[in-house]
């Protein structure tokens, strides 16, 4: 079962991870401004082999959206661990009430490790692939603001940097540069916390499924989807025979082994309806937690001078609602968010 003590036959990869969840940013439902509407959209590819094809939604006439390949294929499921681990280094940063930046550096070991990786030169070179992916991958959209349509594009990541060790040539140390888009979603907190076994899931589709039930179905008891719907939802290019067929596979080991994180599986072939159903996991992980305690009597005196003109404690009361997990340093984290406060929204 996932979580537990691997079973020999799991469809699960080994268990070679050192930490514990990790939070990842619902990307596809970023905005990209206030006005934007949301991305219901697939971004990452879940084929095998190199992705080279575009992928349109949306009408140019109103709101379009394109994402393009470089010519090594789109960042594919498994590239956004990348992106999931830098992610949970400013989500903890801000946690602990710490200033973050759209430059992460961190160990290449320290992220193979922490997102199930091999460590050996194997890995460190898929890790680079990853980044290269990331970075070539170009998504384009219109808005529309005052009346006049911009085009904009970007990338998943703006740039990357590696140092490498010259003894062996294996990378050590790895500088990513977040785009607007993802580091605006981070700083939104449009968050969500996944199981550790998301990154022992050995199928992109089964990474992709999870991802959407994650998101949908969330702590709720069921959350039901159509399968042409779920089809392209997934980005799948597999035709919706070959789909199904795909689907109902993970829903048979799904039932033998329970190998997907939070969530059983099932298909209503009478109303070509994929049904997910929440085991329980998801509220424990998500909705209880410690309650953050009483901050100490100065914060408040230090949080007026922050955000000069707010009610402090109507802001306290969005912070605590806001919160995901408890902070190593209450009064700080609360500090830190009263200065993000005054700096989106100025005086009232």
């Amino acid at each position: 079962m996932a979580g537990g003590v691997s079973n020999p036959k799991s469809p699960l990869l080994p268990d070679r991870m050192q930490q514990g969840d990790f939070f990842v940013c619902d990307i596809f439902d970023a905005a990209l401004k206030a006005d934007m509407a949301s991305m219901e959209h697939p971004v990452f590819s879940i084929a095998t082999r190199p992705d080279l094809n575009v992928r349109q939604y949306g009408d140019r006439s109103s709101l379009f959206i394109e994402i393009t390949p470089s010519v090594k294929g789109l960042a594919t499921v498994h590239d956004r661990d990348v992106l999931i681990y830098c992610i949970s280094q400013c989500v903890a940063a801000l946690n602990e009430g710490r200033e973050i930046s759209r430059i992460v550096r961190f160990k290449a070991y320290e992220l193979l490790t922490a997102t199930n990786r091999g460590t050996d030169g194997r890995g460190y070179e898929q890790l680079k692939a990853a980044m290269e992916r990331l970075r070539g991958t170009t998504i384009t959209t219109n808005i529309t603001t005052g009346g006049i349509e911009e085009i904009d594009g970007f990338g998943l990541i703006n740039r990357f940097r590696i140092a490498r060790e010259s003894r062996d040539g294996r990378m050590q140390e790895v500088e990513v540069e977040l785009s607007d888009w993802v580091f605006n979603a981070i700083r939104s907190r449009e968050v969500l916390t996944l199981h550790r076994d998301y990154f022992r899931l050995r199928k992109p589709l089964e990474r992709r499924i999870y991802e959407i039930a994650r998101k949908h179905c969330g702590a709720q008891a069921s959350w039901s989807i159509g399968l042409e719907k779920l089809h392209n939802k997934c980005g799948s290019s597999a035709k919706l025979k070959e789909f199904r067929r795909m689907v109902t596979g993970i829903i048979a080991e799904n039932k033998a082994h329970g190998h997907i994180p939070d969530y059983d599986i099932n298909l209503d072939e009478g109303r070509d309806m994929v049904i997910f159903t929440n085991r329980g996991t998801v509220s424990v992980q998500v909705v209880t937690h410690a309650p953050i305690p009483t901050l100490d009597g100065d914060t408040y005196d230090l949080a007026r001078a922050l955000a000069p003109g707010w009610d402090v404690r109507m802001i306290e009361h969005e912070w605590r609602s806001w919160a995901t997990e408890m902070p190593k340093n209450p009064d700080a984290a609360f500090l830190g968010f009263c200065r993000k406060w005054y700096e989106k929204r100025g005086r009232p």
